[in-house]
């Protein structure tokens, strides 16, 4: 079969509010999708990096945030890449199979012969077009994106063991309580049409077990545990990828560049490093530069938003990414920071490991800092982070403090946080 002039199209798993809660406080008035990373929307890098597949058709979100929430991101980011983007909303969480197949028929009009599967939360290189070409080659159902991770952390992830010489998946487990394997599983796949046939025997034989049930008790008391999860609730690694691992139906492709989860804000500033890193070497225009004669004195990767004021003697980068109309005065020394709309930073502040949130106001000669323990972002204050309109008045210090929107703070703080 030639696949050549075949549609592709891929899915954005995006969530919902109830999950997240580890963003706060930066999620509770932006969806977490739509938190800058490198001065571009997290879901952006996954999309742009769609953009790369050939003959990709569509591009779709899927989630229960409302729509409102992505209807403008949506639209612009539908013309600048000049592919259709749209945001489906489910009415309920149908796990992270069941909502491709809550929505299949609009995911299948233009019948596509792959479906790429992102998840939204994690950063990496995403090597889309490399992974259609290896799933081709392998012929099976579908192909997910793995990376071998440290032993030490791996059962924070789905484990899996693949062969060697093939690169099928031979056994999958979710965050296994014993070592299993220190492969573990990016979230990124690319399936056939023929996963939606796999997700339906599924719920059928879910309804099946339902039925028999109810004929027998004894039944029921052995199944208590399944009979929670309804019908149309479809996992994709506990339902799809565990069972059908060793049948010559998954196959996996190793990436040997950066990979990261974003759970939680201190992440968030790390991957958006790693992407500024990248930009040196995809699109390099997004990247600031000045030498603090005309401009101010960049080191290392910055993004700096057109609409920002930065002061000629401010001082900026490494890993710094400043969003629309901010505000930066003279004598500012930025290092390793996300500063968000409309923040005012005074003359002389400091801002090292930390984010900055939207109208936020930083007085003159603070700081407003963190000291992540070495290689640490995950450390619940190894961040400090400012909600939305914060003030810090001038003089004052934030060390490893987590601020609640709309405080001023008068006096200095340190590993704290402010409700």
């Amino acid at each position: 079969m030639d696949y050549s002039e075949h549609n592709v199209v891929a899915v954005i798993m995006v969530g919902g509010p109830t999950k997240g809660t580890r963003f706060r406080p930066v999620s509770f008035n932006t969806p977490k999708p739509l938190f800058p990373l490198a001065g571009q929307p997290m879901v952006h890098h996954p999309i742009s990096a769609c953009k790369r597949i050939p003959n990709l058709a569509q591009i779709f979100l899927i989630g229960f945030y409302e729509e409102r929430e992505f209807a403008l991101y949506v639209s612009s980011i539908s013309n600048e890449l000049k592919v259709p983007v749209r945001y489906l909303k489910e009415d309920k969480p149908h796990g992270s199979a069941g909502g491709i197949y809550y929505f299949r028929d609009m995911i299948m009009e233009d019948s596509p012969s792959h479906i790429f599967l992102l998840n939204c939360d994690v950063c990496c290189n995403f090597p889309l077009p490399d992974m259609l070409e290896a799933h081709k080659r392998y012929g099976g159902m579908g192909t997910m994106l793995v990376i071998k991770v440290s032993a030490e952390s791996a059962h924070q992830f789905g484990e899996l063991v693949a062969d060697p010489v093939t690169n099928e998946l031979l056994h999958y487990t979710e965050k296994p309580e014993t070592f299993v394997s220190d492969l573990i599983n990016c979230g990124v796949y690319v399936f056939t049409p023929e996963i939606f046939t796999a997700i339906q025997d599924v719920s059928t034989h879910r309804e099946d077990r339902a039925n028999l049930r109810r004929v027998s008790s004894f039944e029921a008391l052995q199944s208590a545990t399944s009979r929670s999860l309804p019908t149309d609730f479809v996992r994709l690694d506990q339902d799809i990828l565990s069972p059908l691992a060793g049948k010559k139906q998954l196959y996996t492709y190793e990436t040997m560049d950066f990979w990261e989860q974003i759970k939680t804000p201190g992440m968030s500033l790390k991957c958006s490093a790693l992407y500024l890193a990248q930009f040196r070497l995809t699109s390099p225009h997004l990247l600031a530069a000045g030498d603090g004669t005309k401009s101010a004195m960049i080191t290392g990767d910055v993004y700096v938003h057109p609409s920002a004021k930065v002061h000629p003697t401010a001082k900026i980068g490494p890993n710094v990414s400043i969003s629309a109309n901010v505000r930066v005065g003279a004598g500012v020394r930025l290092i390793s920071c996300i500063i968000l709309d409309d923040v005012e930073i005074k003359e002389n502040a400091v801002v090292i490991h930390s984010i900055v949130g939207w109208k936020s106001s930083i007085g003159k000669w603070s700081r407003v800092q963190a000291s992540p323990a070495e290689g640490d972002y995950n450390a619940k204050l190894g961040i400090t982070i400012l909600g939305e309109a914060v003030t810090v008045e001038d003089e004052v210090v934030v060390i490893n403090s987590i601020v609640l929107p709309n405080k001023t703070l008068n006096v200095s703080v340190q590993e704290e946080i402010i409700l």
